[in-house]
């Protein structure tokens, strides 16, 4: 065999074994691009969900209670006497529950306040003498329900509604001008609702501070007094409240 015709064998048996070898289909090349997939990472939501205890300090202002006399036989409106501008130093306690969906939070807690959100004035009567007017807020029972968003994992945002029993200490005294003097006390329980916003911020796992304005309205309430000549008022209470206050989650 001469040397032209032995290069021609050797290449035909090449393109043999490499026909044989693909015969099971075309297998492209594998080309590398070097770009990998983004890995997506899920915001972290804070854990809110489950029952709390806590604390507040807070103080009310803005109180606004107009005092008018009516006479309670003939019904002859006598005039406005003054306003009860209720303020003061408050604390309470609590107890709630909440529940989690996502980054939304809600549930219900239940407070006991007690301070001295109060006010009072003095006006001369038609005796030669004055007559005080005061009120007092002795304490508030009140169910709340608080909806709010994580907006991190330690911050919460929320919005408050409720409704309150408030117990309200209402008096009138007066005195004449040959020197006596007389005092009614007309205390009573109204209902009223709450409403307000706050923020919570985490500091450990169990223990947040919190951070609430409150709006407290506890209706109208007739009080008649019989210092001289029976005469009735209406007795409307309501104040703003700020508080600080400390929660332990169970």
């Amino acid at each position: 065999m001469n040397a032209p015709l032995g290069a021609a064998v050797a290449a035909s048996l090449t393109l043999a074994s490499t026909l044989a070898a693909n015969a099971g289909g075309y297998t492209p090349p594998v080309v590398d691009s070097g770009v990998v997939a983004p890995i997506v990472e899920t915001a972290p939501v804070g854990d809110w969900a489950g029952g709390y205890a806590g604390l507040t300090l807070g103080y009310a202002f803005g109180g606004d209670d107009r005092v008018g006399f009516t006479e309670t036989e003939s019904g002859t409106y006598l005039g406005d006497a003054g306003d009860l501008e209720l303020s003061g130093a408050n604390a309470g306690v609590h107890i709630g529950y909440r529940w989690q969906r996502d980054r939304w939070v809600f549930g219900p807690e239940l407070g006991f306040e007690a301070g001295n959100i109060e006010d009072n004035f003095s006006f001369s009567n038609e005796l030669g003498g004055t007559t005080d007017v005061s009120s007092k807020i002795k304490n508030v029972l009140a169910l709340r329900l608080k909806t709010g968003y994580s907006v991190r994992p330690d911050l919460l945002v929320y919005g408050i509604a409720g409704i309150a029993r408030a117990d309200v200490e209402y008096k009138v005294a007066g005195t004449d001008g040959s020197g006596g003097s007389v005092s009614e006390n007309r205390d009573f329980k109204n209902n009223g609702y709450i409403v307000g916003l706050g923020v919570e911020k985490k500091f450990s796992d169990r223990m947040s501070v919190t951070g609430e304005y409150e709006y407290a309205n506890f209706g109208k309430t007739a009080r008649t007094f019989e210092l001289d000549g029976a005469a009735t008022t209406q007795a409307t209470p309501d104040y703003h409240n700020v508080k600080l206050g400390l929660n332990f989650k169970f």
